[in-house]
């Protein structure tokens, strides 16, 4: 049998699992909901960056984003911190998609699943 290992449990919910060598991040959201999106979304890389460390990871090996915004109109600024932040030579999949967040005033949120 595969070991399943979790990390940063809460009581509803793992922060990351591992599982045959692939990470899968809950979705992260930003610590300061008054930011605008652009420190909202850099909030969330570090997060990012934070738990792949943590699981014996770096952003060149995520495989797959999937990005919700609360508001459309914020998509550019959203990408910019995205491009200056993703690594160019190893692009993961993305979708981006439009939705009410859990936590008023949170802008973007984003879940990546990532090879250990």
């Amino acid at each position: 049998m595969t070991e399943i290992s979790r990390v940063a449990g809460t009581h509803r919910m793992s922060m990351a699992t591992i599982h045959n060598g692939t990470i899968y991040l809950a979705g992260q959201v930003a610590d300061d909901p008054s930011a605008d999106i652009r420190v909202q979304t850099q909030q969330v890389l570090d997060k990012i960056d934070s738990f792949l460390e943590e699981a014996s990871s770096h952003k060149s090996k995520i495989l797959s984003a999937t990005i919700w915004l609360t508001d459309t109109k914020t998509f550019a600024d959203m990408n910019a911190v995205w491009d200056a932040w993703v690594d160019p030579d190893n692009l993961p999949v993305r979708a981006c998609v439009s939705s009410d967040l859990a936590v008023p005033g949170l802008s973007v949120e984003i879940m990546v699943i990532a090879a250990q």
